[in-house]
This record gives structure tokens, C-alpha cells and sequence, in this order.
């Protein structure tokens, strides 16, 4: 094995092609190189074989979070594990997760590895698996309430705010401004897998999703009250716009698998990936891509090994170091339920909520519903007629009713207040008729006191029926205000 560190010139910025490097060096397998670049410099790292072929996973209690708050979820190319955060003791804070990752990439399995911590650390969890159940299937019975339709999701995530709600009543009763885990109530998170299908453009609840995404984003944390999402994404107006997850990306746990280019230059653009550090790409398969003559009779196995599981802990100590995630589950597929997934979750009892929040909750959760039947009861407020009020979404068969985990079977909707969307309020006059400035000042006049980053400026600005404007139009306006 051989570390080589590569310095540029003071001001330059180190780009690399794995693979034109690996040949420049006279190495047949991109693999075994590891590339670890930060502005200026980098870390070269010449492996004899491919470090992250088998990445195995020593014992399922490592899964079992730490006194730092961290789950074991997998190890770096130089063998140091690679370590997740569900809850920061010292703010007392649950955490905002993503999980990206594009077709094939491992995605599933790295979510199934992340639940299956949340399970064994005594974390209490809401699962919307938005691929009908297929991307988790032996979650079902591992979490506190799992749905598979998009009306179920939303059920969950208004039931999750309304918890959110009755915990920051109980506490600040109580003075309390941090939250401590298990003193008295559980650590919780609410997980959306295939969130792209909830938020992106045209799904049929995508405002509702992303207020509540935002807002539980912004105010569960000290509360005990995290929330993840696990996609697939070529763009991030994907999910719901830039604005619905920029601070989750800056703040947040990111693990970013394999990615589009798209969305890359986006995430550099942006600013969410620290100035100067660059990812190297991850190939499809690993291993050496060879030419084979017409003459050659040598008959080889074809099938090269995927790098599924392959990515970047971006909120790691070494966000350009590439990860993988343990090799879990059976090597082959199953005709059911995987028995190796479900040993990863263990055969004890899951968490479930606290029982002072069973009434907020309401009945959806306590029945553990899916489909229309859990969004009627969790949103009675949005349901004109027994036929209305949603996508047409049915319960899963045998979700519904399934019996009380974790309540009395008493509870009832929460009437709570139907949570508005904010909307910028407009000027008398038409927005086409106002210069920029105006646009902007407009904005910044009816925000009841709110303060709004420059992100969400922009999104009201575009929104107020003027000519479509850049983020770079919006800086030059706002400096010209302040002058």
C-alpha cells in the first residue's frame, strides 16, 4: 500500500479523473485507488486490491448507538469505521438525515442497516416506505407504524407534528429547553423512504409534505424529534425545491451514494459541499474493465462486482473519503421475508411513543392505519366528503386495525390547527410593475417578523407573479437596500 499527498500551487484547486490517473499509473482497477481531495491538496491512497470489496460487519451490536450518539454503519477505504449520528448528548439535539442515492446504488440496504440501528438503540420510529413496502420489507414489524401509500405518509407526518406540538407544551410546562433522551420520553424519528415520490413536482401532496418537513426539520430537534429521508434524486427540486432541504443538507446527516451530475453541480454550486472539497465519482461495477481480443479462447466470468452501498458520509470527519455500508441481508434473493435482514433487527421488542403523546397522536396511530382511512383521521380538517380529500390511496391489507402497540386503543384526532403554508403577501400594485428592489422590499415587509435566508427570499420573490428572477439578482438587490 502506498499514500502519496499531492500539493498545488497556493489558489488552485485540484481536479482528478480517478480513472486517467489509475492509468497514467499503469493500475488496471480505478478501485484501488483512493482519492481524497480539499482545495488545494490532496491524499493519494494505492490499494493492492479494492479495500471496499466485502465490507463486513463485525457484530450486530455495533449497530447499538455510542456515548457520542453514533451508530457503526459501515467503514472508511482505510478500514476506520464509519459512524452515523441519531442524537448529540451535548445539545441534547435528534438530527436531520438524507440518504441519496440513484437506481442500484444500495440505497434499500443502507436504510435497512439505519433502521435497524434505530431499533436496537431504543429509538422509536415512523416509517413511510413509499415503494408499496417493497424497499423494507421486514421493517414492518420492527418500527412503531409503517404505511406504504403517499395518504399514509401524510398522516404520519401531521401525527409526528402534532406529537412535536404536545412535547413543546409538556416542556416548556416543565422548563425545559433541551431534550434528554429516555428522561422521560424516547428518541423519535420519522423516516421517508422514497421521499422523491412525495415531493416531487406534481405528487399530489406535495406542499403539505414539505411544510411539515421544514417545520418538524427546524423544530423537533430539541425535542427529541429527528427526521430522515431516504431517495433517489437527479436534482434537488426533486424533493419538494432547494429551499425544503438546504439547511438538512448544511446541518444535517448526509450520505450521498451514487449520484447524477446534476445534482452534483448542484450541491457544489450551492455551497453544500465545503469550499474546495471534491468527491471522487463511483463507477457502476468495481474492477479492472478489460479488452478481450477475437483470438483470445480464455472463457471469464463476465459479471463484475457491483459497488452497491459504495458513497460519502458528506457530515463525516472525512466527507471526500469513500465509505461503504456493511454488507448485510442474503447473498442471493429470498422468497419472502430475508431471515438474515430480520436477525439485523433482532428479536427484541421495538420502541414506541411515549403515552402522554397517545391522544396527540389521535386514532390513526393508535389503529396503525394506512392509506385514505389514516389521512381522514389525521387531517379531518382537509376532508370534504367520505370520498374526498385525498389521492384515492387505500390501507395496505392487514396494515390497518393491526391492534395497538403502543396506546389504549382511546385516542382520538388531535384538533390541532391546520398548519398554512406561508405565502407572500402582495403590494397593492402589480409585481409587474415594481422594480426588483421593490419586488424584494415587498417581501421583507410581510414577514410578520420571520427571518427569511436568501434562499427563501428568492422563493417568494418568484412567487409573487413578477418576471421570474436568479439568485444572483436577489444579492444585488438586497446589497442595494442595505446601502
Amino acid at each position: 500500500m502506498y499514500e502519496l499527498t499531492v500539493q498545488a500551487p497556493p489558489g488552485d484547486i485540484i481536479t482528478c479523473d480517478p480513472a486517467r490517473l489509475a492509468d497514467a499509473m499503469n493500475i488496471d482497477d480505478p478501485s484501488r485507488l483512493s482519492i481524497e481531495i480539499m482545495g488545494s491538496r490532496a491524499l493519494v491512497t494505492i490499494y493492492p486490491y479494492d479495500p471496499l470489496a466485502d465490507v463486513l460487519m463485525p457484530d450486530p451490536d455495533c449497530l447499538v448507538m455510542d456515548v457520542t450518539g453514533r451508530i457503526w454503519i459501515g467503514s472508511y477505504h482505510n478500514g476506520r469505521p464509519t459512524k452515523l449520528r441519531l442524537y448529540d448528548p451535548k445539545s441534547g439535539s435528534a438530527q436531520r438525515m438524507l440518504l441519496f442515492g440513484t437506481t442500484g446504488a444500495g440505497k434499500s440496504t443502507g436504510g435497512q442497516i439505519i433502521l435497524a440501528a434505530m431499533k436496537r438503540s431504543g429509538v422509536g420510529v415512523f416509517y413511510a416506505d413509499l415503494k408499496g413496502g417493497q424497499s423494507a420489507p421486514e421493517a414492518r414489524d420492527n418500527v412503531d407504524w409503517c404505511v406504504y401509500t403517499q395518504e399514509g405518509a401524510i398522516a404520519q407526518l401531521r401525527t409526528y407534528w402534532n406529537i412535536m406540538k404536545e412535547r413543546e407544551r409538556r416542556y416548556a410546562e416543565a422548563g425545559r429547553s433541551k431534550f434528554l433522551m429516555n428522561r422521560p420520553d424516547p428518541l423519535m424519528y420519522m423516516v421517508v423512504d422514497e421521499a422523491n415520490r412525495l415531493l416531487e413536482k406534481g405528487a399530489p401532496y406535495r406542499d403539505e409534505a414539505t411544510f411539515y418537513i421544514k417545520d418538524i426539520g427546524r423544530t423537533g430537534r430539541s425535542l427529541g424529534m429527528g427526521i430522515a429521508l431516504f431517495a433517489q434524486a437527479g436534482h434537488l427540486e426533486e424533493l419538494g425545491g432547494s429551499d425544503t432541504l438546504r439547511s438538512m443538507l448544511k446541518e444535517g446527516e448526509v450520505i450521498l451514494l451514487r449520484w447524477t451530475s446534476n445534482l452534483m453541480r448542484q450541491l457544489v454550486s450551492d455551497g453544500l459541499l465545503p469550499a474546495g472539497q471534491k468527491l471522487a465519482s463511483i463507477p457502476k461495477y468495481a474492477g479492472a474493465a478489460k479488452l478481450v481480443s477475437q483470438f483470445d479462447t480464455t472463457v471469464e466470468d463476465e459479471d463484475r462486482p457491483g459497488t452497491q452501498g459504495s458513497g460519502y458520509l458528506l457530515s463525516g470527519p472525512s466527507p471526500t473519503a469513500r465509505m461503504r455500508f456493511f454488507r448485510v441481508g442474503s447473498p442471493v434473493p429470498t422468497e419472502g421475508l430475508d431471515p438474515e435482514m430480520l436477525a439485523l433487527y433482532g428479536d427484541g421488542p421495538h420502541q414506541v411513543l411515549e403515552e402522554e403523546s397517545w391522544e396527540a397522536a389521535g386514532e390513526a396511530y393508535v389503529k396503525k392505519l394506512d392509506g385514505l382511512e389514516a389521512y381522514q383521521l389525521a387531517c379531518p380538517e382537509k376532508v370534504d366528503d367520505p370520498e374526498g380529500g385525498g389521492a384515492g390511496g387505500r390501507g395496505r391489507a392487514g396494515n390497518g386495525g393491526g391492534g395497538n402497540r403502543g396506546g389504549n386503543g382511546g385516542g382520538r384526532a388531535r384538533s390541532a390547527p391546520v398548519p398554512v403554508i406561508p405565502t407572500p403577501v402582495r403590494e397593492p400594485r402589480p409585481a409587474s410593475r415594481l422594480t426588483l428592489a421593490g419586488r424584494v422590499q415587498a417581501v421583507l415587509e410581510n414577514t410578520d417578523g420571520e427571518d427569511l435566508d436568501i434562499h427563501e427570499i428568492l422563493a417568494a420573490v418568484n412567487a409573487d407573479g413578477g418576471r421570474q428572477v436568479g439568485l444572483g439578482s436577489v444579492r444585488n438587490a438586497l446589497r442595494g437596500l442595505r446601502e
